[in-house]
């Protein structure tokens, strides 16, 4: 099927002129190719879509069974494309202008127990050179809530370990330092003198981390990973990189950090966005009034 070239247009522009990441691109994209189909059916071009049309398609996918975020950020996707046409002089008028989005209802993130994340630190196996970088990897992870994308894309240039802390590039293109706790030195320090040398022997990387054949660690080669040491650790519950991101939000704040602080580690643009972590807190609360308090 021959792409609309006002998509390809909208699309070059999130990745130059926005700096969105490639997995954001893809998201949008898709968002943008499914109102296309959905357009196709009654023969309207992207750049005819009237209002009516936008309502229709946001019904059809809620009868599709799409959860109310997604609907919330494909109608994102389409007042992002809208305003763009309407920028480039590809439209007179923006039909998203005036409408709804979508009730969202934000769930709780899940998170680890200090106990389990303690257990999970003590999965890999030190003695081995693979070992030692899960444990670098995994340590780094929790003590800078970075994303997985962030962690595997380190350089060893952005590591400064007589400081203490690691630079790492955001979305949007956005550079931020987040500091490394002592466990995280310690391993990072070991995993250098000890491991690295060993994985990259076939050649030279930049990468901090690396595979067994020295490549660049992938997001997929991460999670595989991380879900092993998990069911070493013997975690039942389900375990993802952004679990470990939400454990290190929840432990800081729950141990007083500011908001504000947490949301300049996270990178988070809004710190509305980091707030969802003030709910866990509250509900933790919640809790221990219900076991404790004898009029509970």
């Amino acid at each position: 099927m021959r792409q609309d070239p006002l998509r390809v247009s909208f699309l070059r522009y999130l990745a130059v002129e926005r700096g969105l990441s490639a997995n954001t691109q893809e998201a949008y994209g898709g968002d943008l190719k499914r109102f296309e189909e959905f357009l196709r059916t009654s023969r309207v071009p992207l750049r005819r879509a009237r209002r009516q049309d936008l309502q229709a398609h946001i019904r059809s996918l809620r009868q599709a069974g799409l959860s109310p975020k997604s609907v919330a950020r494909a109608l994102n996707t389409l007042r992002m494309f809208y305003r763009f046409l309407l920028a480039e002089g590809e439209v007179l008028q923006n039909p998203t202008s005036d409408l709804d989005a979508p009730r969202t209802w934000k769930s709780l993130p899940r998170f680890l127990t200090f106990e389990e994340v303690e257990r999970l630190l003590a999965a890999p196996d030190p003695s081995r050179h693979l070992g030692l970088r899960d444990l670098a990897m995994l340590e780094v992870l929790y003590a800078t809530g970075i994303r997985v994308s962030e962690l595997i894309s380190l350089k060893l240039e952005d590591i400064n370990l007589p400081v203490g802390y690691l630079t790492c590039m955001g979305k949007g293109s956005k550079e931020r330092i987040v500091p490394l706790g002592r466990k995280a030195l310690e391993r990072l320090e070991q995993y250098l003198k000890e491991a690295r040398g060993t994985l990259v022997r076939r050649g030279t990387s930049p990468y901090l981390f690396t595979n067994r054949s020295g490549a660049k660690m992938s997001r997929q080669g991460f999670w595989k990973l991380l879900k092993a040491h998990g069911r070493t650790a013997g975690i039942k519950r389900r375990l993802s990189p952004h679990v470990l991101r939400h454990s290190f939000a929840t432990h800081l704040l729950e141990h007083g950090a500011d908001l504000r602080a947490v949301q300049m580690m996270l990178g988070h643009a809004d710190i509305s966005t980091t707030q969802i972590y003030t709910h866990v807190n509250r509900e933790r609360l919640r809790r221990i009034y219900h076991d404790f308090h004898p009029r509970a």
